[in-house]
């Protein structure tokens, strides 16, 4: 499913958008955006296994 990919983009964009508004530089915001990708990566990933695991 598309719910892992989906977060990641959401987070990255998410990350960049608050390390941009703390006056954070290119690499600042590539780290924020890495951490914050990962961590909604992860949540789209345990939403997507709740969802497999209710269906059967």
């Amino acid at each position: 499913m598309i719910y892992p990919l989906s977060g990641l983009m959401i987070g990255a964009a998410v990350g960049a958008w608050r390390a941009r508004a703390n006056g954070g530089k290119g690499l600042d915001m590539l780290q924020w955006a890495a951490g914050f990708g990962i961590a909604f990566g992860l949540v789209g990933l345990f939403v997507l296994i709740f969802i497999e695991r209710s269906m059967l």
